[in-house]
């Protein structure tokens, strides 16, 4: 009997425990039986194109993935600067990122992707990202950067903001200027005539208060994202750069996915795409508004001066591999 006691005993606690186990795979979301949590970190803020889009990249996966994924979007910088938020991503603790021609501190055909002068209009771009360039480019960032282009957004041009109209090069002497981690911008605004220093964009608005710097170049969604109005009265029109940039995410957190979550992501990852293009058509014409209404006034520029002085520093600045790229962009119909 007592045999047979135990015998029972020991075939219920094997029972329990496989129904144990069983219960930890379906209720939790993942074969390990946990939430896959990506960290998402970008400069904007909660009313940007690239915020409101990423909260529908969030939505589409979350809502495909049947539970099994989660995403955190932190905006405003709040995970940490562009580079900083890259580098947390290589050291696995983040996961995602908005970045564009910083990347070139890792793949240096990223400079490409925002070279002044270099691309006509947003047309331009488009025909240069969904080619052959683009897919060279996003496979360099790959393999070097460790990050996988996901989606991207196409960006108002770069404009150069200040409290004195500037129309032309003469204009920019003794003027000091923030510009991102990207050596070809410094390059390009010092053969200008200004006096450029490379700034994370959070503490740009701080500079210009303070007097630590006289302006800043930026499309006129970051202008106004970042208050800037506040603190600058004029948008010189200087459209010196037209670029896009890309929706990233660690090649190690994106390879650790099942086959089913990769199509979700990529999957929303194309929807994401369609809403963000639309958003943009909706949204940039008002953003100029609110940025007049807010009391900066829009100045035209010469810009055949502008690319007069920029375009020897470009070439000069860019590596026989980069010169190339940018010969095959410049011939893009």
């Amino acid at each position: 009997m007592k045999k047979k006691l135990l015998t029972g005993i020991f075939a219920s606690v094997l029972v329990l425990g496989a129904c144990g186990s069983n219960e930890e795979k379906t209720e939790g979301s993942s074969e390990s039986g946990k939430t896959i949590e990506w960290r998402f970190g970008h400069l904007a803020d909660e009313n940007h194109i690239w915020h409101k889009t990423a909260m529908k990249f969030e939505e589409l996966v979350e809502e495909n993935s049947d539970g099994q994924m989660e995403i955190t979007i932190y905006p405003n910088n709040s995970l940490g600067g562009e580079t900083d938020t890259i580098n947390s991503i290589q050291a696995g603790t983040a996961d995602m990122v908005i970045s564009g021609e910083t990347l070139q501190n890792w793949a240096p055909n990223a400079a490409l992707m925002a070279v002044p002068y270099a691309f006509r209009d947003l047309d331009h771009v488009k025909s240069v990202v969904e080619g052959e360039i683009g897919e060279q480019i996003k496979q360099e960032i790959s393999d070097e950067a460790g990050l996988k282009a996901l989606y991207y957004h196409t960006r108002a041009p770069r404009n150069l903001t200040s409290n004195k109209a500037i129309t032309s090069p003469d204009d920019l002497k003794g003027f000091s200027m923030r510009v991102p981690n990207v050596p070809l911008f410094l390059d390009v605004w010092q053969a200008a005539g200004a006096s450029p220093q490379v700034m994370d964009f959070n503490e740009v608005f701080t500079g210009l208060q303070q007097g630590v710097i006289d302006g800043q170049e930026n499309p006129v969604d970051l202008i106004k994202s970042g208050g800037l109005a506040e603190v600058q009265d004029f948008v010189n029109r200087t459209e010196h750069v037209y670029s896009w940039i890309y929706i990233l995410v660690g090649n190690d957190q994106y390879d650790a996915l099942s086959d089913d979550l990769k199509q979700v992501v990529q999957d929303a990852a194309e929807e994401a795409q369609t809403f963000g293009d639309d958003l943009y058509e909706e949204e940039i014409a008002a953003v100029e508004k609110d940025l007049m209404d807010a009391g900066m006034e829009f100045v035209d520029v010469d810009q055949d001066a502008f690319r007069e002085v920029m375009t020897p520093a470009v070439e000069s600045s860019l590596s026989a591999e980069q010169l190339e790229l940018y010969k095959q962009i410049l011939a893009v119909e």
